[in-house]
C-alpha cells in the first residue's frame, strides 16, 4: 500500500502510512509543512467476486461497500439529470388577508374572535380598518382612514350600496359580558340585534361618527363630522354637517339641521319633514351615485395592479 501511494507521489518523500491491514485501502499522507491528509486507494485485482460473497475477505467488503456507494451516487445524480420530473412550483401559501382586515382580540367582554366579512363589488382602502365582527355588504365604498371596529360591541353591519368616507368612525360599546348579552347596548332591526346596523345606500360623509348602540335607516345621509350616539334613525333621513344626535329616534324623511343637538325625544318627535323643497332632499342621490363608480373603479384599478390598463371607463351621469 505504501508503494503504491509513493509511486503516484515520485517527487515526495516517503510519508506515506497505511493503515493497519496491508490491504487497506485507506492511507494517511503526512504533509511537509505539517498535518495529515486521507487517500482512497482501490485494489483492483482484488475487487469482489458477486459469486462467492460469503468467501470475502475484509478487503473485498471495504471495495465492494464503496462500489455500491459510488454506483449508487452515480445512479442517483443520472436519474436527477435525466429521468427526475421538474419540481413542481412551491405551492402558494393562502393569501392572507389584508393588514387592514384583520380579526378583533379575544376578551372577557367578547370571547369569540370574528373576521371582517366583505360583501362582492365591494372596495376597503388599503388606508381604511375593518376590525371584528364586521359584515359589509355589496358595491360598498370605504374610503381611506375610515375605521369599522367591530371589536368591542358586536356585529357590526353596513348594508350594499352605502359609502364611508374619509376619517369615519363606526364603533360600538360592549354587547356582552362573560358570555352574556348587554340588552342596553343594542339594537333590534328586523327582529335582529346588532352594535351598529347601517341601512343599504347609506352615505356616512367625512369625518361622521355612529357609536353603538346605533342604527341608521336606508338612504339616509349623516353628514361631515355629525355623531349618531345610542340612537335609531329611520329610513331617508339627513343629518346634516355638524349635528348630533344622542339617544333618540328619529322618524323617516325628517332632517337635522345643521350643527343641532338632538338629545330627547321631544326635540326629534319636532324635527321638520323633509319636502320637494328642501335645499338638500336629493343630496343623498348624488352622494351614491359618486361612490358606487369610486367602488367599482378602484377595484378595477386594483386588479389591474400599476399600469391601470383595465381600469373602468367611466358611466355616464351627473
Amino acid at each position: 500500500m505504501a508503494e503504491a501511494a509513493q509511486d503516484l507521489h515520485p517527487d515526495e518523500p516517503d510519508n506515506i502510512v497505511a493503515l493497519p491491514g496491508a490491504d487497506a485501502p485507506i492511507g494517511v499522507k503526512r504533509k511537509a509543512e505539517g498535518g495529515l491528509s486521507l487517500h482512497f486507494t482501490f485494489d483492483i485485482p482484488k475487487l469482489p467476486n458477486l459469486t462467492r460473497v460469503t468467501d470475502w475477505t475484509h478487503q473485498q467488503m471495504i471495495n465492494g461497500g464503496l462500489i455500491v456507494v459510488v454506483a449508487l451516487l452515480a445512479g442517483w445524480t443520472i436519474y436527477q439529470a435525466k429521468f427526475a420530473p421538474a419540481e413542481s412550483p412551491a405551492v402558494e401559501a393562502k393569501a392572507e388577508e389584508p393588514a387592514n382586515l384583520r380579526p378583533n382580540v379575544a376578551t372577557t367582554f367578547n370571547a369569540d374572535v370574528n373576521n371582517p366579512v366583505i360583501g362582492a363589488e365591494t372596495y376597503v382602502d388599503k388606508l381604511a380598518s375593518v376590525i371584528g365582527d364586521v359584515t359589509i355588504g355589496k358595491q360598498v365604498f370605504v374610503a381611506p382612514f375610515a375605521s369599522i371596529r367591530g371589536d368591542e360591541g358586536q356585529p357590526i353591519v353596513v348594508g350594499d350600496g352605502s359609502n364611508v368616507q374619509d376619517g369615519v368612525v363606526i364603533h360600538a360599546l360592549e354587547t356582552t359580558e362573560d358570555g352574556k348579552a348587554i340588552e342596553k347596548n343594542l339594537v333590534t332591526v328586523s327582529g335582529k340585534k346588532y352594535a351598529v346596523y347601517v341601512g343599504k345606500g347609506v352615505s356616512l360623509a367625512h369625518q361622521s361618527q355612529v357609536h353603538g348602540p346605533a342604527a341608521v335607516g336606508d338612504h339616509t345621509f349623516v353628514g361631515m363630522q355629525a355623531l349618531v350616539f345610542k340612537s335609531v334613525i329611520g329610513k331617508n333621513v339627513v343629518i346634516e354637517p355638524g349635528a348630533k344626535v344622542i339617544g333618540v329616534t328619529i322618524a323617516e324623511k325628517r332632517y337635522v339641521p345643521a350643527g343641532s343637538t338632538i338629545t330627547t325625544q321631544a326635540q326629534a318627535d319636532a324635527l321638520p319633514e323633509i319636502t320637494p323643497d328642501y335645499a338638500f332632499a336629493t343630496l343623498n342621490d348624488g352622494v351614491l351615485h359618486v361612490n358606487e363608480q369610486f367602488a367599482d373603479a378602484y377595484l378595477k384599478l386594483e386588479e389591474a395592479g400599476p399600469t391601470g390598463e383595465t381600469a373602468a371607463e367611466p358611466k355616464s351621469g351627473h
